[in-house]
């Protein structure tokens, strides 16, 4: 099964959050399955983690999750950007949460999400423990 993993489900993880073993476990236990994430979700946990004064937590993660688990970055090119407007506009999405959909309805992924606001789209979402 094709994956894209919303940024909330790394974050889970870097930032020990209360969901962290739930989201540790998907990522060991995901043979079998393709894991993407969108360039936008790099780069936000990239923005964060920079913010936050923890570039080498930014290295790690690359290391841990590009280079070890291999999951792969995908994006929409400018024109496909309307979609993220379209979808926003149709599912009452942030912008993070539209683009997210767009990423996940265009390559046609299961969306791997803590955010339940998914649920409320056509394609809704699975969460870290919904996958074997």
């Amino acid at each position: 099964m094709k994956l894209l993993v919303d940024t909330n489900v790394f974050l889970e993880i870097l930032l020990s959050d209360s969901r962290s073993d739930e989201a540790r476990e998907f990522l060991e236990n995901s043979n079998g399955h393709e894991l993407f994430i969108s360039d936008f979700a790099l780069h936000s946990i990239g923005l964060l983690l920079l913010r936050q004064n923890l570039p080498q937590v930014f290295v790690q993660f690359l290391e841990d999750t590009i280079d070890a688990i291999g999951v792969k970055m995908v994006s929409l090119t400018e024109r496909e950007l309307r979609t993220v407007v379209s979808n926003a506009s149709a599912f009452d999405f942030d912008f993070d949460d539209a683009y997210q959909y767009s990423v996940a309805e265009k390559y046609d992924f299961t969306l791997i999400s803590f955010d339940t606001d998914f649920d409320r789209s056509k394609r809704g979402r699975k969460s870290p423990a919904d996958v074997s």
